[in-house]
């Protein structure tokens, strides 16, 4: 018998969050622990970044591009006049304090502007500076990890104490003609026993009702997923070693998991204040050793996000179209304009390692197309990183009556 055919890959899984294109990611954590210094780093902004707890008061929010060698090598072979990478959307976020839920230190504020993004870049410090205070006045990660956990699972429980009051109202106004539902009481008790433990809400067991229900009635901040930067000095960057690592690593492993990446501000901006000396930045790199990572931070918030782009290449533009993670191929056409979904006929897709392996440094797509590697694709295919589209549409307008 042959073997069977493998199942298909789920696609357009119900997730936490919202579902649309354009999501950010928020720089978070204590005060002074680095956080708008990389904000500055990865936007190549001038935001402030005074050493005091509270100089961030209105979120910044910037982008970045998203560095990726495919895209590069498409400009580089078209070399179009328009150039358009994917980007990043990232807030930068003052920092939270213990007691922030209950108001601490501008807390509530803080806290809606995380409300606000979708996923989180929770900045650690694991470094010693008598030049730079912590707000507790000692350095401890596992300490500051705990402190922002409690505090967003606080503010979370607060969110779902107000909806259960909320909907509890809207039942007494009906006089008795509707009840609660049973998936409304189950997932608001599981909730609230989550949170009072300090567990986030992503690191729970959920149908799709409940995500569902979920989304629908609450914009949690403990749903929205996390990527732990651990700040160190240059010096413990440099050689790899850092007293605080694994103390963070089992935190975070015994905290639901997660992507974790060390790095220094104080490495990236000597190599940053060498910009404009590639000799100076190549010397200092190779007497260290060690390579930027914020190319590394940028693509992980990117992935976390659960965000993809596609590329339409020619010799007007070269440009790359962010979707979420599974979309269909009308979806991704409805990027471009709406039109393109609504009239949408087919896609004619090329995926960028067959394009590369075959194309000969060259435009033309003869070579891809002689291999069978040039495909046709309906209305059920789902869009890959790095795929190159061109696609065909239809729209006719209803005449007049």
């Amino acid at each position: 018998m042959p073997p069977k055919a493998a199942a298909p890959e789920a696609t357009n899984v119900v997730r936490f969050g919202r579902v649309r294109n354009n999501l950010k990611m928020g720089v978070v954590g204590l005060p002074n622990v680095g956080k708008s210094s990389l904000f500055n780093l990865l936007t190549q902004q001038a935001a402030a970044a005074e050493n005091y707890p509270f100089c961030t008061i209105e979120p910044n929010e910037a982008r970045c591009a998203v560095p990726d060698e495919r895209y590069d090598y498409l400009c580089n072979i078209w070399n179009p006049p328009s150039q358009y990478p994917a980007y990043l959307m990232v807030t930068d976020i003052a920092g939270l304090i213990k007691g922030a839920a209950e108001g601490a230190g501008l807390g509530n504020a803080f806290l809606s502007h995380i409300q606000a993004v979708d996923g989180i870049y929770h900045v650690v410090r694991a470094f010693d500076s008598d030049d730079v205070v912590h707000v507790d006045d000692s350095v401890d990660p596992v300490r500051d990890l705990e402190t922002i956990q409690s505090e967003l699972c606080k503010k979370d429980l607060e969110f779902v104490n107000k909806a259960i009051a909320v909907e509890e109202q809207a039942v007494r106004k009906t006089g008795g003609k509707f009840k609660l539902s049973a998936i409304f009481n189950e997932t608001m008790d599981k909730l609230k026993t989550m949170l009072e433990a300090s567990k986030p809400v992503r690191d729970g067991e959920w149908s799709t009702g409940e995500v569902e229900l979920i989304n629908e009635k609450l914009n949690l901040i403990t749903t929205k997923p996390v990527t732990y930067l651990i700040n160190m000095s240059a010096k413990d960057y440099i050689r790899k070693k850092n007293k605080w690592l694994a103390k963070i690593h089992q935190w975070v492993q015994s905290h639901g998991g997660g992507v974790m990446i060390p790095f220094s501000v104080e490495f990236e901006q000597t190599l940053w204040d060498k910009r404009d000396d590639p000799a100076a930045q190549a010397a200092y790199l190779k007497e260290t050793g060690a390579v930027s990572v914020l190319p590394k931070i940028i693509k992980q918030g990117y992935t976390a996000l659960d965000l993809i782009y596609y590329f339409t290449a020619g010799d007007k533009e070269v440009r790359a179209w962010t979707i979420r993670n599974g979309a269909l191929a009308p979806q991704a056409a409805g990027v471009i304009h709406t039109d393109f979904e609504r009239g949408f006929i087919k896609a004619e897709v090329v995926a960028f390692d067959d394009f590369k392996s075959l194309c000969g440094g060259q435009k033309s797509m003869a070579n891809i197309k002689a291999a069978g590697k040039y495909r046709q694709e309906g209305k059920t295919y789902v869009v890959k990183s790095g795929d190159i589209i061109h696609f065909q549409f239809n729209v006719t307008t209803r005449g007049k009556k």
